[in-house]
């Protein structure tokens, strides 16, 4: 289980968004690799900042209207915000050494804590992932 707290900074006249702090906390089951763990916690954060503000696979007519990866829009390291890690340790006693999944279940909450965030920001009834800057600004294309 993971859950996660964003602040976000937003222009609303551009409808630019950006993520200041992203933080977690995660039961793991139990930690083997420290490091490994984090980076675990922090990627899946950066996946589920992308499906929040950027990524977006357009389909019109059952056909894909992206015209290529090249503008598909994924996060770098300079789109992610510090994060604060808290890892809570309570070891499955069904799983192998008592271990849980770590990378997955961040993408899962973050996507929804920085939406949440941008509609407390904006006071706007935003529905749906990823948020566009036409759904800040209230224009529709």
């Amino acid at each position: 289980m993971c859950v996660h707290r964003a602040v976000v900074d937003v222009d609303v006249e551009l409808g630019l968004v950006k993520v200041v702090a992203l933080d977690a906390v995660q039961d793991v089951g139990r930690v083997l690799h420290p490091q490994q763990l984090a980076g675990q916690i922090q990627g899946g954060s950066a996946q589920g900042l992308g499906l929040a503000l950027m990524e977006e696979i357009q389909v019109k007519d059952s056909e894909i209207r992206n015209p290529s990866f090249t503008d598909y829009l994924i996060p770098t390291i300079l789109d992610m915000p510090p994060m604060r890690i808290d890892v809570l340790e309570h070891p499955d006693p069904h799983a192998p050494y008592g271990l849980r999944g770590a990378g997955e279940p961040p993408t899962l909450s973050s996507t929804p804590a920085i939406v949440a965030a941008v509609r407390a920001a904006t006071g706007r009834p935003l529905t749906h992932a990823p948020v566009r800057p036409e759904d800040i600004v209230g224009i529709e294309l």
